[in-house]
């Protein structure tokens, strides 16, 4: 008799840890379901086109800027295009007008700047000065915020958070842009925006278009 309700009992177990097995699928199936119709309905509002669900969850192309790693990745679906070191804000992250923060979340390049250029151009308002950097340029006026090279103009994609009102990115001139070759990579050490040294920026500037999507974090 005790045999036969040890066997029940073991029937029992196997047909509840069955039923939990199967619980854990469907729960994780259904999380992943739910992870994919979000981002979709995300980059449809965001405004990502293409004909298929795989091309509007994953921009074809597009660019992360990490602030814990201090560095920017360019992604054409899984496939590393691009890295570099980069510096971001020394104040850290955020979006409020006048924090010199970087900004979170999702955002697109609205304008690309220098074309043509040559190497160092001192740029102020996004137009040269006239200038070419040269450490002794440094040296004179170690305070500027030097600004060199290409500048690739960022400008927010969500509503209240890095877009309109006093969290405008476009409005705080929020760059990716060339620094010194000598400026420090891999710390925070900007005024909000991301630098990147002259012939990195180069490189990105060629494989960039205005509306790329931009992801910092």
């Amino acid at each position: 008799m005790s045999s036969h309700i040890i066997k029940v009992n073991g029937l029992l177990t196997k047909l509840i840890a069955g039923r939990w097995i199967c619980l854990e699928q469907i729960y994780f199936r259904l999380q992943s379901c739910t992870q994919k119709l979000v981002a979709c309905v995300s980059c449809h509002t965001l405004g990502w086109g293409g004909s298929s669900l795989e091309t509007i969850i994953k921009p074809e192309a597009y660019i992360c800027i990490y602030f814990l790693e201090q560095r920017l990745i360019l992604r054409r679906r899984r496939k590393v295009l691009f890295e570099s070191p980069v510096s971001l804000a020394k104040n850290g992250l955020g979006e409020e007008i006048g924090s010199e923060c970087t900004p979170r979340g999702w955002h697109q390049i609205r304008a690309k700047v220098g074309a043509g250029c040559p190497v160092n151009t001192v740029f102020r308002g996004r137009r040269p000065t006239g200038e070419i950097y040269t450490p002794e340029l440094g040296r004179a006026y170690p305070e500027r915020d030097w600004i060199l090279t290409r500048i690739l103009w960022l400008g927010g994609l969500e509503a209240g958070k890095n877009r309109f009102g006093r969290v405008d990115t476009l409005r705080r001139y929020i760059y990716i842009h060339g620094v010194p070759d000598a400026a420090v990579m891999g710390l925070p050490g900007s005024h909000g925006c991301i630098r990147i040294h002259n012939g990195p920026v180069l490189e990105l500037f060629k494989q960039v278009r205005p509306g790329m999507r931009v992801f910092i974090s």
